[in-house]
């Protein structure tokens, strides 16, 4: 049980004015903030108050990003966990994902797009609690959250054009690794079309139609 029905945010970064820059913009927005400077400060605090969301750096000296994300999916299957990290590869954001993280955001990160993925990610973390009350497992197959891919097919259950990743990523608010990530655990599991967008130059680019 929580002891506060405030909405926390953990905040896990070796950076002092990284830590301090998230730290009040997550207070301005009104959200109450634990901060640590490494992954098993980090930890501990995440056993001991069960927040709501953890941001977690990827490159942290002793515990890293994976290892910290790892441990935090452990004791708490509803936190959303949102990345933070300069690298892009898709595959970094695979793996993180693969172990139980929620989101991911390339650094630096301006305050209002940092507010919208806050804000998306506690959606995912209120749905996270639902499904755990209802006796259901919170990560499926691959680490893909129900809560994240609800988010994502409710999105394409409204849309009347059959849109590309870029399109998905701007109408869910979430990374395009994510998003990304999601799109090829769909197509793998044959619940989306892939469209082929002819007619420009270089390359067709693909969109996607949710199939029913």
């Amino acid at each position: 049980m929580k002891s506060s029905n405030k909405i926390k945010i953990l905040i896990i970064d070796d950076e002092a004015d990284i830590l301090f820059t998230i730290q009040e913009i997550c207070s301005i927005a009104g959200y109450e903030t634990l901060t640590a400077t490494n992954g098993k400060e980090g930890y501990e605090l995440c056993k001991l108050h069960q927040p709501n969301l953890a941001i977690v750096d990827y490159h942290m000296p002793g515990w890293s990003g994976l290892i910290t994300v790892k441990q935090i999916r452990e004791i708490d299957t509803t936190a959303s966990i949102l990345v933070l990290t300069v690298d892009e590869r898709q595959e970094v954001s695979d793996r993180f994902i693969e172990i139980g993280a929620t989101d991911f955001a390339i650094k630096p990160i301006k305050a209002p797009d940092l507010i919208a993925r806050i804000n998306v990610n506690l959606k995912i973390n209120e749905m996270q609690k639902k499904i755990v009350e209802t006796r259901k497992s919170a990560f499926v197959d691959k680490g893909i959250s129900p809560s994240t891919l609800k988010i994502i097919c409710d999105f394409l259950k409204l849309q009347k054009e059959n849109l590309t990743v870029e399109e998905i990523t701007n109408g869910v608010g979430l990374a395009y690794q994510t998003v990304h990530r999601y799109v090829q655990y769909l197509l793998e599991n044959e619940k989306l079309e892939v469209i082929p967008a002819y007619g420009q130059l270089g390359r067709p680019k693909n969109k996607y139609k949710l199939l029913e």
